[in-house]
């Protein structure tokens, strides 16, 4: 979760290698990427010594890899990636059904710049991709912003309404719960994706929010996606972030593309999660 994605700039007609030791698989991210991403290039790799080779042959924009290869382990491969001078800045994310875990052990390790949970679907992949990818200008969705550093919430707020999105900002989690109080009163959960410091002015943290958002309140990850910011690099700290229920975690200072990137996929999911749940309902 800490490559470095700032200086890499995605090509006219991007080049995505999909690393992963089952045919199905590949083909299945192949046949998504087609039709949402028909302009990139999909270069398919069964294992880690084929992605090794390709590498050889050129600069790719975006890596997705199993954690297991048939011939080593998929975190192996990502440190061999940000070891070549052409690809250190390039995205790299595992795919799997239990980066959960993972995340919560802290053990994905620094060459690997994000994760994605094959739970959420071929279609949500196709999206998290696009996102580093082809970036969105614009987009629509309500952020719930808790920052107590004025200088840090203007400039913060400044990068998230560049891009289209409303911002509700608050100084501490007594007065952001207060908010989503007002609104689960009125039939509303107050905000599309919630963005937040650990330590605010008041006797609550950041920890404590993600506590009451997912007990008391009972909003899941997917009705009310959080992203922690943090600048405490301790992975103990950031695995008991996850646990209490943080979608993911942006670390200190922000780096505005990243930050975007992570927003906005979590308004996507977000959005599919309840649309496919209100067509169930239907």
């Amino acid at each position: 979760m800490k490559g470095d994605i700032s200086r890499h700039i995605a090509s006219a007609e991007p080049r995505v290698m999909v690393v992963d030791g089952s045919k199905v698989v590949r083909r299945l991210i192949e046949q998504v990427l087609s039709k949402e991403l028909p302009e990139a290039t999909v270069v398919s790799c069964g294992s880690g010594e084929e992605a090794r080779a390709a590498l050889d042959e050129g600069m790719v924009d975006f890596v997705t890899m199993a954690l297991r290869l048939p011939d080593g382990d998929g975190l192996e491969l990502a440190r061999h990636i940000r070891e070549q001078v052409t690809q250190t800045y390039v995205p790299i994310v595992v795919i799997s059904g239990d980066v959960d875990q993972r995340l919560r052990d802290r053990s994905l390790g620094d060459a690997v710049t994000d994760y994605f949970d094959k739970s959420l679907g071929f279609k949500a992949l196709a999206d998290f991709i696009l996102g580093y990818v082809r970036p969105e200008d614009q987009a629509e969705g309500e952020v719930l912003y808790i920052e107590d550093s004025r200088v840090v919430a203007l400039a913060t707020r400044r990068m998230m309404e560049k891009h289209g999105l409303s911002v509700l900002h608050d100084i501490s989690v007594e007065d952001a719960l207060a908010r989503l109080e007002t609104a689960k009163v009125q039939g509303r959960i107050g905000a599309d994706v919630v963005l937040t410091d650990v330590t605010l002015k008041g006797e609550l943290t950041g920890g404590d929010l993600l506590r009451k958002l997912r007990g008391e309140f009972g909003y899941n990850k997917g009705q009310l996606p959080v992203l922690v910011m943090t600048g405490d690099d301790n992975p103990d700290k950031q695995a008991e972030l996850i646990r209490a229920g943080a979608n993911d975690l942006v670390e200190k200072p922000v780096e505005e593309r990243l930050l975007m990137t992570k927003l906005l996929f979590q308004l996507r999911v977000s959005r599919h999660l309840r649309e496919r749940a209100a067509a169930v309902a239907e």
